[in-house]
C-alpha cells in the first residue's frame, strides 16, 4: 500500500514537471553549444546575435512551459472547487412541492466559489423548509461552520416536527463545531495563535417553513428579513429576532412567527446582508428593493441572475462580503370550491302529514 502511494506521488510529480522537459533540454543544448562548440566562442557580432537568439528561444520555451503547467494546475483547482460547491452549497431543485426555486452565491474571496454564506431547501412532511445564513467573516475560513450547519439542517428538517426543534439541532451542531475548533486551535496544540479565533465566530440565519396552504412559519436569528414580491415589493415581517447562533444560548421557549402567507403567484426573496450592504465607489448602498421591482412574474432563476448582475455593476465587481440569494415562488394553483354534483345532493325529507 505504501509502495503504491509512493509510485502515485512520483507519477504526479513527473506529470507536473513534464511541461518543463523540452525547455530544459533546449537549455542544456544551448549551454553545451556555448561552452563546447569552438564556433560559438568566436568573437564578432554574428556570433553574439546567434547566441542571444538561442538563449532567448530557451527562455521563451521555459516561460511557456511554466505557464502551461500553471494553467493545468489552475484548471484542476477550479474543478475541485466546483465539485465542492456542488456538494456543499448545491443548487436547489427548480421545482419543489409546487414551489419554483432558484439560488445563487457571489464570493468576496477572489478565486473562491464558496464562502461564508449558506442556503438549502428541502421538502418534508411538514412543508418545504428553507434555511439561509451567514457565517461571520467570509471566504474559506468560514467553511467549517457552513458544513456543520448545513449538514445538521439536511437531517433535522426531516426529523423534527416543529421548526423550533430544527433550530435547536442547528445550535447544537454549531456548538460541537466550535468546541472542536477551539481544541484544535489551542496554543498548546497548534503552537501559535489562530488567525481566525473561534470566539469571534457566529452564524446569523433565517428558517422558513412554507406549508401546503401557503402559510409561513419563520424563525429569525439576527438575519435580514426576506422580501415578498406580489402586487408590490415589501419587507416580510418575521417577528422579534433571536440571537445569532454562537453568541448567546437560545431561549427556553421558541415560537415561530406565523402571521404571514405566500399566496399563489407571489415570490419570497431571501438574502444575506452582503446584498444590501454592497457599496459603489461613492459609498452608496445597493438598493435591493428597487432591483427586485423589475419584471412582474419573472422566473426565479432569471431574477437571481439579474440581481447578481446589478450587484456586480453597482460594486464594479469588488465585493466586500459574500452574497447569497434564494428565490421561492408559489406556483401552487388555488382551486375554488366546487358545488356538489346534482346526483350527490342530499334530498330534504318530505314533510310528514298527520291525519
Amino acid at each position: 500500500m505504501i509502495r503504491t502511494r509512493s509510485l502515485l506521488a512520483d507519477g504526479s510529480r513527473l506529470r507536473r514537471l513534464a511541461p518543463l522537459a523540452l525547455p530544459t533540454a533546449w537549455g542544456g543544448v544551448a549551454v553545451a553549444w556555448k561552452f563546447g562548440c569552438p564556433l560559438a566562442r568566436q568573437p564578432g557580432l554574428p556570433m553574439r546575435i546567434a547566441t542571444s537568439v538561442v538563449f532567448l528561444t530557451v527562455g521563451i520555451g521555459m516561460v511557456l512551459g511554466l505557464r502551461h503547467g500553471l494553467a493545468r494546475e489552475l484548471a484542476r483547482v477550479r474543478a475541485v472547487a466546483a465539485a465542492t460547491q456542488r456538494v456543499l452549497l448545491r443548487p436547489p431543485p427548480a421545482r419543489l412541492d409546487g414551489l419554483a426555486l432558484a439560488a445563487g452565491q457571489l464570493s468576496a474571496s477572489r478565486g473562491a466559489s464558496v464562502g461564508g454564506d449558506l442556503y438549502e431547501a428541502v421538502a418534508t412532511p411538514y412543508g418545504v423548509r428553507i434555511v439561509i445564513g451567514d457565517v461571520r467573516g467570509h471566504g474559506l475560513a468560514a467553511l467549517g461552520a457552513v458544513v456543520a450547519v448545513l449538514g445538521s439542517f439536511r437531517e433535522a428538517a426531516h426529523d423534527e416536527p416543529e421548526l423550533a426543534g430544527v433550530l435547536r439541532r442547528l445550535e447544537r451542531a454549531l456548538e460541537r463545531h466550535l468546541r472542536e475548533r477551539a481544541r484544535d486551535e489551542h496554543p498548546a496544540r497548534a503552537g501559535a495563535e489562530p488567525e481566525h479565533p473561534v470566539a469571534e465566530e457566529f452564524v446569523t440565519l433565517l428558517l422558513v417553513e412554507v406549508r401546503a396552504d401557503g402559510r409561513l412559519a419563520v424563525l429569525n436569528c439576527g438575519h435580514p428579513g426576506p422580501y415578498r414580491l406580489g402586487q408590490r415589493v415589501e419587507r416580510l415581517p418575521v417577528g422579534d429576532p433571536l440571537p445569532p447562533l454562537g453568541v448567546l444560548p437560545l431561549p427556553a421557549r421558541i415560537v415561530p412567527y406565523a402571521a404571514a402567507r405566500l399566496l399563489p403567484g407571489e415570490a419570497l426573496v431571501l438574502h444575506t446582508d452582503g446584498a444590501e450592504e454592497a457599496r459603489d465607489h461613492r459609498g452608496r448602498f445597493f438598493a435591493l428593493d428597487a432591483a427586485l421591482a423589475g419584471v412582474p412574474g419573472e422566473a426565479p432563476a432569471a431574477l437571481v441572475r439579474r440581481v447578481q448582475a446589478a450587484l456586480l455593476h453597482h460594486t464594479g465587481g469588488r465585493l466586500a462580503d459574500d452574497i447569497a440569494l434564494l428565490v421561492v415562488r408559489n406556483d401552487r394553483v388555488r382551486v375554488p370550491a366546487q358545488p356538489a354534483e346534482p346526483g350527490l345532493r342530499r334530498s330534504r325529507p318530505a314533510p310528514s302529514s298527520h291525519c
